[in-house]
C-alpha cells in the first residue's frame, strides 16, 4: 500500500512514497530462528537423541539377514507373536477390571477402609514385575509353604491334586496385572475427582443410579483417562522381560535377548525389536482410530463435594474385599513373603561384598535422574522462549522414548555407539598407540543414555506442567531487570519449580532402579546393580538369595507412592471449599 510519509528535513510540502511491505515468510523464520536460535538448537539435539535408537531399529528392518530371519519366522517368531499378543489383551482387561472398579469404588462410595484404600491402592507400583513373580514362585511351587501346608493339613500326596503352574502365561498375565493396574487406578480416579457434580446429578434427576451414572456418563467422561492409564500399562507390559523371562514365557522382548547375546546376530535382533516397535505403534493407533471423533467434554466449571453412596450389608463388606485383594495380592503378601526369605535364607554377600551392587544402582539412578530433570527443563524452557512448530515437534519426539520398550532403545543405542567405537578405537590406537578400549558401550555412558531415552517423557511432563504455572509477566519483569533467559531459568523459574523438579527426579530415579531389559543388554563387564543381582540369583533359582536385593528395590519405590498418594488427595477441584 503507498502513502505519502513527510520526509524529516525536506522541503515542506515535499513528502515522499513508500511502500509498507510485510517481511516475506522465510526472512520471518529466520528472524524468529535467530531470536530463539539457541533454545530451537537444544530441543533439537535432543529430540534427535531420542530419535536415534528408534530410527537405527527402524534402518535395520531393511537390512536383509535371510538365514537367520528365515530361521527364527519358521521356529520362534509364532510363538512370540502369540504370546505377546496374548500378554498384551490379558493384562489390558486384567488393568482396566481392577484400575476403574476399584477407582470408583473409593470415589463414589462409603464403606469400611475407603479412606486407608485411597492411598494404599497405589502401593503395587513400588513392586517391580520381576520381583513379584519371584515372590511367588516361591510361595506356590511344589516344595513352596502353600502346597507344603495343604500337603501337611490333609494328608495329601503328588498324586492326589493338581495345582495351577505359576510359571505359565496365565501367571504372567496375573501377576502383571497385580502390579500394573495402579497406573490405570491413578489416572481414572484423577478423572473421576474432576467430574462436576452438576453432571451427575442431571444423569440422577433422569432416574439413573449408581450403575447406570457409572456406565454411561462418568466411564465416557473418563475415557481419556482409563485408556492413557491402559496404554501405560501396556507398555510396561510389552517391555517385560524378568517375570516372561522367569516364567519361560517367550516373548519379543525375550527374544531379542537370546538373539543378540545366544546367536550373536546384532541385525537379527534389531529387526525383532523393530517388529516389537510396530506392536507398540498398532496398539496406539488401535486406540486412535477407536476413538474416532468423539469427544467429552465437561459442561459446567462448578465442582462442589461429591455425591458419595452409603453402602449397606454384605455390599459394603464386598467393596473393601475388592479393594482389600489387589493391596494385599499386589503388595503386602509379596512384601511379606520378601521379608521372610531374607529373614530365612538371604544373600549370602549381604554385607560389605553387597554394596557395590547398591552403590551401582544409586549412583546409576542418581546420575539418570539428574541429567533427565535437566534435559526436560531445557526442553520445557526452549518450548517456551521459542515457540514454533519445530520445537512443538521436537518436544514431542522427546517425549515418545516411554513407548519405546527398553530392550528395543538397549539395541538401537548398542548399534550406533558399537561403531562409534570402532572409530575411536582405531583411532587412538593406530595414532596415539593408546589401548583406550570401548569408551562407550564399554562404560555406563551407554546405560545412562538409553535411562534417558526411555525415561525423558516422565520428567519433562512434570517439568511441562510446572513451567505453565510460571506467567509471563514474570519473564518481562526479569527482562526490564537485564536478566538473559539463562538467568532468568536459573533465578527465578528453577526456585518456583522446585517441588516438581524433585518430583520428577524422584520418579525417574525409582524407574532406574527398577530397570531391567536394558540394564542387562547395556551394562558393562561386572557391573551388577541390585535389579540385575536379584535376576541373576533368581534365575539360577535361588530366589530365597534373590529376595534380599528384590526387597531394597521395593523398598525405594515405596516413598514415591507416598508422595504421590499425598498429591492426590489434594488433586479435586473445589476440594478446600473452592
Amino acid at each position: 500500500m503507498l502513502k505519502p510519509v513527510p520526509l524529516s528535513g525536506a522541503a515542506p510540502g515535499v513528502s515522499v512514497s513508500v511502500t509498507a511491505r510485510p517481511l516475506p515468510i522465510t526472512a520471518r523464520v529466520l528472524a524468529a530462528a535467530r531470536r530463539g536460535g539457541l533454545w530451537t538448537l537444544i530441543t533439537t539435539v535432543i529430540a534427535a537423541l531420542v530419535a536415534l535408537p528408534v530410527l537405527t531399529v527402524l534402518y535395520h528392518v531393511f537390512v536383509p539377514a535371510p538365514e537367520v530371519w528365515s530361521h527364527l519366522a519358521t521356529t520362534v517368531l509364532p510363538r512370540y507373536l502369540v504370546n505377546t499378543a496374548g500378554l498384551a489383551v490379558g493384562v489390558g482387561i486384567g488393568v482396566l477390571v481392577i484400575g476403574v472398579g476399584t477407582a470408583w469404588l473409593v470415589v463414589m462410595c462409603r464403606f469400611p477402609g475407603r479412606r486407608l484404600f485411597e492411598w494404599s491402592l497405589l502401593l503395587p507400583l513400588a513392586v517391580p514385575t520381576y520381583v513379584i513373580a519371584y515372590a511367588y514362585t516361591d510361595f506356590l511351587q511344589y516344595a513352596g509353604p502353600l502346597q507344603s501346608m495343604l500337603r501337611e493339613l490333609f494328608g495329601w500326596t503328588a498324586d492326589d491334586y493338581t495345582f495351577p503352574p505359576i510359571r505359565s502365561l496365565g501367571g504372567a498375565i496375573a501377576l502383571l496385572s497385580l502390579v500394573l493396574y495402579p497406573y490405570v487406578y491413578l489416572l481414572t480416579r484423577a478423572a473421576f475427582l474432576e467430574q462436576s457434580v452438576c453432571v451427575l446429578e442431571v444423569g440422577r434427576t433422569l432416574g439413573r443410579g449408581p450403575w447406570k451414572l457409572f456406565g454411561t456418563i462418568a466411564i465416557p467422561l473418563a475415557r481419556p483417562a482409563i485408556v492413557g492409564g491402559v496404554s501405560l500399562a501396556l507398555m510396561e507390559t510389552l517391555n517385560e522381560f524378568g517375570a516372561v523371562q522367569f516364567f519361560a514365557v517367550d516373548t519379543f522382548t525375550t527374544g531379542i535377548y537370546r538373539t543378540w547375546f545366544g546367536l550373536g546376530e546384532r541385525t537379527a535382533a534389531a529387526q525383532l525389536a523393530a517388529c516389537l516397535l510396530i506392536f507398540v505403534l498398532v496398539l496406539l493407533l488401535l486406540e486412535r482410530f477407536s476413538r474416532g471423533r468423539a469427544q467429552f467434554f465437561h459442561t459446567s466449571r462448578r465442582y462442589r463435594e461429591l455425591p458419595q453412596y452409603e453402602l449397606a450389608g454384605m455390599t459394603r463388606w464386598l467393596a473393601t474385599l475388592a479393594c482389600a485383594l489387589p493391596v494385599l495380592l499386589g503388595f503386602l503378601l509379596p512384601a511379606a513373603l520378601l521379608v521372610s526369605m531374607t529373614l530365612q535364607e538371604g544373600d549370602a554377600r549381604l554385607g560389605w561384598a553387597f554394596l557395590p551392587y547398591i552403590v551401582n544402582s544409586v549412583s546409576l539412578a542418581g546420575v539418570a535422574a539428574a541429567a533427565a530433570v535437566l534435559l526436560a527443563l531445557l526442553l520445557a524452557y526452549g518450548v517456551r522462549m521459542a515457540p514454533s512448530p519445530l520445537t512443538t515437534a521436537a518436544a514431542r519426539i522427546s517425549a515418545m522414548g516411554y513407548a519405546v520398550p527398553g530392550a528395543v532403545i538397549a539395541v538401537g543405542i548398542l548399534i550406533p555407539l558399537g561403531w562409534v567405537d570402532r572409530q575411536l578405537y582405531g583411532l587412538f590406537q593406530e595414532g596415539l598407540g593408546w589401548d583406550v578400549g570401548l569408551l562407550l558401550t564399554g562404560t555406563a555412558f551407554a546405560l545412562v543414555y538409553a535411562y534417558l531415552v526411555r525415561f525423558l517423557a516422565v520428567s519433562y511432563n512434570a517439568v511441562q506442567s510446572s513451567l505453565t504455572r510460571v506467567t509471563p509477566g514474570m519473564d518481562a519483569a526479569s527482562r526490564t531487570l537485564g536478566k538473559t533467559p539463562g538467568a532468568t531459568l536459573r533465578r527465578v523459574h528453577a526456585p518456583i519449580m522446585r517441588g516438581s523438579l524433585f518430583a520428577a527426579g524422584i520418579l525417574v530415579f525409582v524407574d532406574v532402579m527398577k530397570e531391567l531389559p536394558a540394564t542387562i543388554i547395556l551394562r558393562p563387564f561386572d557391573f551388577t546393580t541390585l535389579a540385575v543381582r536379584s535376576y541373576e540369583l533368581a534365575s539360577d533359582e535361588r530366589l530365597s538369595q534373590s529376595s534380599t536385593a528384590a526387597l531394597a528395590v521395593v523398598l525405594v519405590g515405596v516413598l514415591p507412592v507416598i508422595l504421590l498418594s499425598r498429591a492426590m488427595r489434594r488433586s479435586r477441584p473445589g476440594s478446600a471449599g473452592e
